[in-house]
């Protein structure tokens, strides 16, 4: 066919679709006048979401709609985007009195479709003003003039495939008999099916819904599926806790998804605001991202940042000046060591000034030692190395000596501006208008950070949740809640057992690196580092490329990467373990014309681009495919690289290694499809 007769067809398709709309619309008009009690605009604004039916959503009306003020929602309308709780107005009064009706039906709305595993983001109260132009929010509620209404609606983010739809909708007519299912009435409707003796009740296959779903979410880009909350998950999104609560579980088991749920939820349910916290400092961009196509209307009720840069926004408020100078810190560290350190006992257990800074870090300041004898006592959780007294005493000695040349430069390290704001905050109760408080990676953060986070709060009921796994430690040391004096009492601690991520065979993969390495969690409790799990996935597969020289590594890794297919750059991460070799695999991928994107500028939006980071930037995120090169370099873990000779069998080289085998572990683990093992043969 030629162009101009391809041009004819697609002009008399478009003029065919065009009355197709228009005769959907007059039947719509028709049957909107039989509501005779109804205002001409009312009538207008359900002559719309008529029309939507004939496009595979669902609209149960109330019974009574129109005939009474009493009725907290006029419509329950059921499509690809979710569920919506309507209410019409014809604008005689404020938004402000349809607000708590409106909001107790969509509630009601909630806890219906919570039965059938759906998440609460996906139910969204909107309130409809006929004859007018309008779109804006009142807290939670969508507030949309007649003429907005259809288009927001058809733009929503696609939740519900049309099984799904018809089933939920069946669901919330026979939960809602009060309400009536409502279509455009074009052709004679179908007989109903007789009700069969050992069907449900008519019900639909509840784990067909679910599975379908889950499906649904793995075909769909990454960024969709690290925001798929599993059926099974939802009653915890929606728990009241009594106090602070703790999310625990191994890698791949749902936990920052069920945070964030918990997060929009939260925000739904209260009028205060929700600090979303993380230690990285790229995961806040990602979120919140997550969180605005998941639950625009609460998204700018949360606040996702990360610690260190909310204490210092946080200090600045209140007039506490922070002198923060990360380099000029590192320099009065390194003349310290020099002073004091270099001659000491402690250069025969380790002669790397890197393990006594990190003491310092993560064990003294990082626990809020002040003095002495409190140091002399603690036990140093996750350090291998035995310290007796003395050695403590060269380890405080260091401390002092480095804490006086930096007052000297009138500079604070990171460790600092935790202290302050801690201090801060508990000198000054008032702190900042937060109803809550969620915690994700909470492993990773020092009992100074969260102490801080703990006061922000308080043990209120839904106040503060502790999220993340011992297993997944990518930071030296360690601490137990109960040290910061948080509780975690009876059914507030919750272990997540399935791993909705990784197929066996990637699991067992990463397992392998840190099988005798047993971990202790916040919780005190010793655990195996093979832990069991229950899987959902299992078509997974690990790919081991194994070449004597490092140019026919790469050219295999590039030669991989060109296999995926088309689009699949976008779900892909190549992951290293040093910035310097993100460095070198920029650099290859560019001159192979390979689109990167760097994770520290990912932003949670779909760009065809690999993304490229560390170990440590790639926590708390997931791809369907995960390259690793070189992977067994990782000292510990294959091949030793830059372990000095002599020292490999030393106690602080191989807590060392074992820290780096869980960040190995938590690369691995990233991968949902595909995990890329790419080796170098040596000798």
């Amino acid at each position: 066919m030629g162009a101009g007769g391809a041009a004819s067809q697609r002009t008399q398709e478009a003029r065919r679709q065009e009355r197709l709309l228009r005769e959907q619309w007059h039947a719509a008009r028709r049957q909107a006048l039989r509501w005779d009690t109804a205002g001409e605009g009312e009538q207008r604004v359900f002559a719309q979401l008529l029309v939507l039916t004939a496009r595979g959503w669902r609209l149960l009306v109330d019974r009574r709609w129109s005939r009474t003020p009493a009725a907290d929602a006029d419509m329950l309308l059921v499509g690809p985007g979710g569920v919506f709780v309507v209410d019409v107005t014809a604008g005689r009064e404020p938004a402000e009195g349809h607000a708590p009706g409106l909001l107790a039906a969509t509630k009601a709305a909630e806890s219906a479709v919570a039965s059938l595993g759906m998440s609460p983001v996906a139910v969204q109260p909107v309130l409809v003003f006929a004859g007018q132009r309008l779109d804006a929010s009142l807290g939670r509620i969508r507030l949309l003039g007649e003429h907005e209404i259809g288009p927001v609606l058809l733009s929503q983010r696609h939740r519900l495939r049309a099984e799904s739809v018809r089933a939920v909708a069946d669901h919330l007519e026979r939960v809602f008999p009060g309400y009536a299912g409502s279509a455009i009435d074009q052709r004679p409707a179908p007989a109903p099916e007789p009700h069969r003796p050992g069907s449900p009740d008519g019900l639909f296959d509840v784990q067909g819904l679910r599975d379908a779903a889950l499906e649904g979410a793995r075909r769909a880009p990454i960024e969709q599926w690290m925001t798929f909350l599993h059926p099974d998950q939802v009653a915890l999104v929606r728990r009241d806790w009594s106090g602070p609560a703790r999310i625990s579980g191994p890698a791949g088991t749902g936990k920052t998804v069920v945070a964030l749920h918990r997060a929009a939820h939260l925000a739904r349910r209260t009028t205060g605001r929700i600090l979303y916290v993380t230690f990285a400092n790229n995961l806040p961009r990602v979120q919140s991202t997550f969180l605005k196509a998941m639950a625009p209307a609460v998204a700018d009720r949360v606040d996702f940042r990360s610690l260190h840069s909310w204490a210092q926004e946080f200090l600045q408020e209140r007039g506490i000046p922070v002198r923060l100078h990360g380099d000029k810190a590192e320099t009065a560290f390194s003349l310290a060591w020099k002073n004091v350190g270099r001659a000491s006992r402690l250069a025969a257990l380790d002669p790397a000034p890197t393990y006594w800074h990190e003491e310092i870090d993560h064990v003294i300041k990082g626990r809020g030692l002040t003095r002495f004898e409190e140091y002399a006592a603690v036990p140093r959780r996750r350090r291998r190395a035995s310290l007796h007294r003395t050695h403590r005493q060269a380890v405080w000695e260091l401390y002092e000596a480095y804490e006086a040349l930096r007052g000297e430069r009138g500079v604070h390290d990171f460790n600092d501006v935790l202290s302050l704001a801690l201090a801060e905050a508990s000198r000054r109760r008032e702190g900042p208008p937060y109803a809550a408080v969620i915690v994700d990676e909470v492993q990773d953060l020092t009992l100074v950070g969260v102490r801080l986070l703990h006061a922000l709060v308080g043990d209120v009921p839904n106040g503060l949740l502790l999220v993340g796994d011992g297993q997944q430690t990518v930071y030296p040391g360690g601490f137990r809640l109960t040290d910061a004096g948080i509780d975690i009492r009876g059914d507030r601690g919750q272990v997540l057992r399935t791993n909705y991520r990784n197929s066996k065979q990637i699991l067992d993969a990463a397992l392998t690196v840190v099988a005798d390495d047993a971990f202790e969690d916040l919780d005190g409790v010793r655990t195996s580092g093979r832990r069991d799990v229950d899987l959902t996935y299992h078509d997974g597969d690990v790919v081991r490329v194994t070449r004597p020289t490092v140019e026919a590594h790469d050219r295999e890794l590039l030669d991989a990467l060109r296999s995926l297919p088309e689009g699949a750059l976008a779900d892909t991460a190549l992951l290293c373990p040093s910035m310097r070799a993100v460095g070198d695999y920029q650099r290859l991928l560019t001159q192979a014309g390979i689109p990167v994107c760097q994770l520290e500028h990912y932003d949670g939006r779909a760009v065809d681009a690999v993304k490229l980071g560390t170990y440590r930037r790639a926590k708390g995120l997931e791809f369907k495919n995960v390259f690793l090169p070189r992977h067994d370099t990782v000292p510990g873990h294959g091949t030793p690289a830059g372990t000095p000779a002599g020292t490999e069998t030393s106690e602080t080289a191989r807590e060392r290694a074992e820290l780096l085998r869980s960040r190995l572990f938590v690369a691995m683990t990233r991968a949902r499809d595909l995990l890329w093992l790419g080796s170098v043969t040596t000798g």
